[in-house]
């Protein structure tokens, strides 16, 4: 990253975070805001807050100086961004807000520089209305706390070059980061998933069935416990894909509809495609390396375990 020169629009809790996470990787990084003062305080508080992050073991102990070295506020988006060669838009998820500052972001920027927007409700489609050569433009997803979660979502639009995605990729990775990139749909990925869990969660608490804290005890103590380390495809293909749909079935007697078996998991089963045990399924883990996997899996969890002892309960009560 040391050859890079990228420039953030939008220095609160998401854009600093992000600017963190590249300055620390070793790229130059322009801060910019709605005006100088504002940046210039966000600034200051991303060093005061990389202090305490190394005083809590969270970074490196040469953080602050890095960022002091890479990461400067400028005095406008024009300034900041007039030489970067990536930038992140992450201003508020106001579509106004977000049109005006991608129209003087694409004004200012270099013909060849990509835009990314860290939006997470937004049409990439619908945002790449305000910016001149649109096939420089896609999203960025960054999660929060953007310094600590390792997972970017990349959405590109239809207009979008393969050369844009492979770049915005690159530039993510080489901070350590993995990427996946999905397509520019109402509610990408990302939140499509979290807030089917979320609206599941919220209707058996309102009909009674346990109370809040009992969900979120099951969701972290059994499926979520799994999920540092496994999607929900290879869970399915280590349970076994047949069981899945037999448990869709049984399903379906409450609920008919809203547990209607995927099409896509039936053609599996009918495929005799049953995940590790057949050596095939949604992820094609090799028969033969199904020991190894379990071997992984167990260790896991020990070590999950074994973290969550350490760290103690969360402060939420």
């Amino acid at each position: 990253m040391t050859h890079r020169n990228i420039a953030v629009v939008g220095s609160g809790y998401m854009g600093g975070g992000i600017a963190q996470v590249l300055a620390l990787a070793g790229a130059r990084v322009a801060l910019a805001d709605v005006s100088a003062e504002i940046a210039q305080s966000n600034y200051d508080r991303l060093l005061k807050e990389s202090d305490d992050f190394v005083a809590a073991g969270l970074f490196p102990a040469d953080a602050t100086d890095r960022l002091k070295e890479n990461l400067w506020p400028a005095k406008d988006i024009e300034e900041a961004v007039v030489d970067a060669e990536y930038i992140e838009e992450a201003v508020p998820e106001v579509l106004e807000i977000k049109h005006a500052t991608l129209s003087r972001i694409s004004a200012a920027a270099r013909p060849d520089a990509i835009i990314g927007s860290n939006t997470s409700t937004i049409s990439i489609a619908k945002l790449a209305e305000a910016v001149s050569n649109p096939e420089r433009f896609l999203g960025v997803h960054f999660s929060n706390p953007a310094p600590f979660i390792p997972g970017v979502e990349v959405i590109p639009h239809e207009g979008t070059s393969e050369q844009t995605i492979e770049a915005a990729r690159a530039v993510v990775g080489e901070t350590g980061k993995e990427t996946a990139t999905v397509k520019d749909v109402t509610g990408f990925v990302l939140n499509r998933l979290q807030y089917a869990l979320f609206h599941e969660a919220a209707q058996v608490v309102e009909e009674g069935i346990a109370t809040a804290e009992d969900v979120d005890t099951l969701v972290r103590t059994t499926f979520g416990f799994r999920l540092p380390f496994f999607g929900p495809f290879a869970i399915a293909d280590m349970a076994g894909l047949d069981v899945y749909a037999f448990c869709y079935k049984s399903l379906q007697t409450g609920f008919p509809e809203r547990f209607a078996t995927p099409a896509i998991l039936q053609e599996k089963v009918d495929a005799g495609q049953l995940g590790t045990k057949t050596g095939s399924g949604f992820l094609n883990v090799p028969a033969d390396r199904t020991p190894e996997l379990v071997a992984y899996r167990n260790k896991a969890y020990v070590a999950m375990q074994k973290l969550l002892e350490d760290l103690g309960p969360a402060p939420i009560q």
